[in-house]
């Protein structure tokens, strides 16, 4: 059964408080559906995932191959396409992440020729994707790079249509239960796997979980949720034996914090 409680209170006429919340008698992953359709109100849900097809040496589970760096500062938003004879002209990327405020901000930017400039300055992206591709194609042809400042925050590899990134930034005036997390390689080698995460105050990462594998998938379920405050960055980093691709995913629920 899933069970949502808001920390909203109202008064009444005889000076009881009164409570918001939300029971959902459906067990399992169905329990779930209104929360994913966004009908809970002060509640949301984002699946983060990501992939690396080169772990050999530690690095964070996305588009690249090395720990991912993140921005200090808001900066402008560029996408760079390397398709041949400007193949993503035309195309509209959906760029997700947070503003000098770490509020959310979703904007979309065309690709006009190999390059496109967003209209909001941005100090995280977690997430982008095609929303249209250029014209007569399914997807984006190249690898298109989306920058914060000249600086590479996102990549979407060619023909995959979004990001596979498992790094993602708690908005302002939120807090983030995470609630499972899977990790999967595509070979027989030895990988271990890192959760980390990085509070805005402190400006170091910890270690919040450690797993290792050889070859096997791990599926692990958190009975009572990992809390991260407003503003922590969060990844997943892999270290394998030898060369080798890996994923990862987990799912967090997003709450409003108290005004």
């Amino acid at each position: 059964m899933a069970q949502y409680h808001l920390d909203k209170v109202a008064f009444n006429t005889n000076n009881t408080r009164q409570f918001e919340g939300y029971m959902s008698t459906m067990n399992g992953a169905v329990g779930h559906i209104p929360l994913a359709a966004g009908q809970i109100h002060g509640y949301s849900h984002i699946n983060k995932f990501g992939y690396s097809d080169n772990i050999a040496n530690l690095s964070t589970v996305w588009d690249g191959s090395n720990i991912y760096t993140y921005s200090t500062s808001v900066g402008t938003v560029t996408v760079t396409s390397d398709a041949a004879t400007n193949g993503d002209d035309g195309a509209v990327i959906e760029v997700q992440g947070l503003d000098a405020d770490y509020n959310i901000v979703i904007q979309d930017i065309e690709i006009s020729g190999s390059t496109g400039t967003g209209s909001t300055d941005l100090i995280r992206i977690f997430r982008a994707r095609v929303k249209t591709p250029a014209a007569d194609e399914t997807t984006n042809v190249g690898n298109i790079d989306i920058d914060i400042a000249d600086q590479l925050r996102a990549k979407i590899l060619e023909e995959k249509g979004q990001t596979l990134m498992a790094v993602y930034t708690v908005p302002a005036g939120k807090t983030a239960y995470l609630l499972n997390i899977t990790m999967s390689v595509d070979k027989n080698v030895d990988v271990i796997y890192k959760l980390m995460a990085r509070p805005i105050e402190n400006g170091g990462f910890n270690i919040k979980g450690q797993f290792g594998t050889f070859g096997t998938p791990i599926d692990h379920n958190y009975p009572v949720p990992l809390k991260f405050e407003e503003k922590t960055d969060i990844e997943v980093r892999a270290d394998a034996g030898n060369a080798c691709g890996g994923g990862a995913t987990f799912d967090i629920i997003l709450v409003d914090n108290p005004t």
